[in-house]
């Protein structure tokens, strides 16, 4: 067989010239792909909605006991608060969708009763001056579904502060006043109620 240089180079140039399309046609599907997901992920409106109520925690340590809150944290979004969208006199699970919650890591004391460590529902019924604040056994359901004041463990007495300014989204906060001493405070709107823990 005769060797012949030019089909030989020609060969060559053929081989070269499929080697780089395919190369290249690899190179542009790669980069459709990668730009359909970016074009999907950058778009605000095709991804997951933000939360307008959020779940979030409240969390301290009162000397040695970790007290901790966790709750469905609401917005004003320029709405009447309490005597509007929470009704006056009416049992409320003090946040939204799921009850709220909270958990003492030691026993505590509250208005003078004894409450185990454990964890417990935080109810409340908002009233225009003082709103009751509810230490329940019941924990673990949607809003105050399923909430009976046969399971109370303690019901505080507390007198409503008015706020200077608004607190857009509702707030738990928990204080260490010292020589085991906590307070618990609840802000939403220009509305503040509390209580206090004594641990044992």
């Amino acid at each position: 067989m005769n060797y012949n240089p030019m089909k030989h180079l020609l060969t060559m140039l053929t081989l070269v010239v499929v080697i780089a399309a395919c190369s290249s046609s690899k190179e542009e599907q790669a980069t459709e792909d990668h730009s359909m997901h970016q074009s999907s992920s950058a778009n605000p409106e095709e991804g997951a909605k933000k939360h307008l109520s959020p779940r979030t925690m409240a969390m301290t340590n009162v000397g040695i006991n970790h007290v901790h809150i966790d709750y469905g944290s609401p917005s004003k979004r320029g709405r009447m608060i309490f005597g509007g969208l929470v009704g006056f006199g009416q049992v409320w699970a003090t946040g939204a969708h799921h009850a709220t919650n909270i958990t003492f890591g030691e026993d505590v004391t509250i208005n003078g009763t004894n409450v185990p460590a454990g964890k417990y529902g935080l109810f409340t019924i908002p009233g225009e001056k003082e709103w009751i604040i509810i230490i329940s056994k019941d924990w673990d359901m949607h809003l105050a579904d399923d909430y009976t004041e046969a399971n109370d463990v303690v019901r505080i007495q507390s007198l409503v502060t008015s706020l200077d300014e608004v607190v857009e989204s509702l707030t738990f906060a928990i204080a260490d006043m010292g020589d085991g001493l906590g307070n618990v405070s609840i802000k939403w709107d220009q509305t503040s109620v509390s209580f206090d823990i004594q641990n044992k």
